[in-house]
């Protein structure tokens, strides 16, 4: 796959769509092979490629850079676990699933309830669905809780004081994110993931015809 044609707003689709349930790439992988980019087109390709590649890695890693500027002030803490999770969010699998574990957790306990928390029907004509796809949460549009956890950790970033600190763990997480992606050699496991990804998004998107 030529990275260097992938624009931005495609590899944020993509990042959007793609399932994040996978595990991190293991620390002998993420560390292990750092070279200067000879070019800035070898760099553009590169750094989209392990954007994609390594994405649960630098989800962890800023995190964690976030968690520890946050080790004395406990309202902070929550309001970064409420911001990645609104984040999080927009990322149709992670959504989904949440969704269904959530649903199936409150069936245990109220079957009546968890009958109420199930997504609306969504018509199909001719073996395709009327329209795209809307991603729902227990039964609630996305956007919803998306609105509500972002609500509530701009007002526990406000309580804490903590905004300028996020700030400062934000721009140190992302810029190690940047210099990693930048200098890491992309191995031919990543450029076969890539492949095998790009594969069955093609399978699926002729299977729905």
């Amino acid at each position: 796959m030529d990275w260097g044609n992938v624009t931005a707003e495609d590899l944020i689709d993509a990042l959007r769509e793609v399932d994040w349930s996978s595990p991190p790439r293991p620390l002998s992988e993420f560390f292990s092979r750092f070279t200067i980019p000879r070019s800035y087109v070898k760099w553009n390709s590169r750094i989209k490629c392990n954007l994609y590649y390594y994405r649960t890695n630098y989800f962890i890693l800023i995190v964690l850079i976030l968690g520890l500027g946050f080790l004395r002030r406990p309202l902070a803490i929550l309001a970064a676990i409420l911001t990645a999770l609104s984040i999080a969010f927009l990322n149709d699998s992670f959504a989904s699933t949440f969704g269904e574990k959530v649903t199936r957790t409150v069936r245990q306990f109220s079957p009546h309830l968890a009958a109420k928390m199930r997504p609306p029907f969504t018509p199909v004509i001719r073996g395709r669905p009327s329209a795209k796809r809307a991603i729902y949460i227990c039964g609630r549009p996305r956007w919803m809780f998306v609105f509500i956890f972002s609500s509530v950790s701009f007002t526990l970033w406000y309580v804490s004081c903590g905004l300028l600190t996020v700030l400062w763990a934000l721009a140190i997480a992302l810029l190690a994110t940047v210099l990693h992606a930048s200098f890491r050699t992309p191995n031919l496991k990543a450029r076969l993931n890539t492949f095998r990804e790009e594969f069955r998004a093609v399978w699926r998107n002729y299977s729905e015809l």
